[in-house]
């Protein structure tokens, strides 16, 4: 399950982060997997600028599912800072952290020059990832640069404080709509995130690639993935259509440098759309796997079935308050979830 704590038109950064926490609490409780969210600056409908701080906030209103962070845009940020914050989540709630570890910027090319991103941000990807995973195993080569910088909390710590090493450690992984970090997971031996919900991606030749060039690694002997997607589900299949309407009306403003804005499905509706807008509308209203939870969960089994992946996450985010708690409800209804 992912999401990005978002409001729609109308509504407060406090009502979406409030949602957000409702939605993890009934995710928690009816026993999905994972539970999401992504890193995003400067857009309206999103309000997780931090996933950090909301997975902390998360580990106090949750018991079981696993948090994480779907994931960190690492060039914007030091890998040391990122190896601590996780670290830390890891302390407070053991074996349920995941870190999930994307190269985008998260916003516009404006906000991200603010947030220090370089020009070759996204070229030192590779080594930044190398540089976060040094720091959270503590395992940097002798004559290494960072040989003698720790992250704390993590292994050094304990050493000197004469305790036992954690047991757990935050689940890397690498996320991507692209043939270059299904490679760049493949050499890592890390668990591969695809995000389906962007756009018409290669999502074969990216899998096909993942599994054809896996090393096994410390962490993971065969290849596991996952593809996400977004999803809406409703008692009423138009109603669930309308709502896709209004992530559908958020990306056509991005394309037009516009706030990425969750506008009403009423104010979608009498939106004067010209014919190329109507068709971008119609593409991304499409995408979504909205409709009666029969039906949507029909589309996530083929999926599910078409990917051999190992996991379908689903992407929450519409305008109407209540929306993707109810999504949640109907598909774990529909799978036969118990409630715990």
């Amino acid at each position: 399950m992912h999401t990005g704590g978002g409001p729609g038109v109308g509504r407060t950064a406090a009502d979406g982060l409030s949602e957000t926490i409702r939605i993890a609490q009934a995710a928690d409780r009816l026993g999905y997997h994972r539970f999401w969210m992504s890193e995003h600056h400067a857009m309206p409908a999103l309000s997780v600028a931090s996933p950090p701080v909301m997975i902390a906030r998360l580990t106090a209103e949750t018991e079981r599912i696993r948090l994480g962070a779907g994931g960190v845009m690492l060039p914007n940020h030091a890998p040391l800072v990122i190896a601590e914050q996780f670290g830390m989540l890891d302390a407070l709630a053991p074996g349920r952290i995941d870190l999930g570890l994307g190269r985008a910027p998260g916003t516009d090319g404006a906000t991200a020059s603010a947030l220090r991103r370089g020009a070759g941000a996204n070229d030192a990807f590779p080594q930044q990832v190398a540089e976060l995973l040094g720091f959270l195993t503590d395992d940097f080569p002798i004559g290494h640069p960072y040989a003698d910088v720790h992250a704390v909390p993590g292994p050094w710590q304990a050493e000197q404080n004469r305790v036992p090493a954690s047991t757990t450690d935050p689940e890397v992984w690498i996320l991507g709509s692209s043939t270059y970090s299904a490679h760049l997971a493949a050499r890592l031996g890390r668990p591969y995130a695809f995000a389906l919900q962007f756009g018409d991606a290669d999502i074969a030749t990216a899998m096909r690639i993942y599994r054809e060039n896996f090393t096994p690694s410390e962490v993971l002997d065969r290849p596991y993935s996952l593809v996400s997607v977004s999803t809406i589900a409703a008692e009423d299949a138009a109603e669930a259509k309308r709502e896709a309407s209004t992530s559908a009306m958020a990306m056509l403003r991005m394309f037009k440098r516009e706030p990425y804005s969750l506008l009403s499905p009423e104010e979608v509706a009498d939106y004067p759309a010209t014919i190329n807008e109507q068709a971008i509308l119609d593409q991304y209203t499409n995408r979504t796997f909205a409709g009666t939870a029969e039906t949507v969960a029909r589309r996530l089994d083929e999926l599910h079935r078409q990917t051999g992946v190992d996991e379908v996450m689903v992407v929450l985010g519409s305008h109407t308050p209540g929306t993707s708690e109810r999504t949640v409800e109907l598909l774990a209804a529909h799978y036969g979830a118990v409630q715990t």
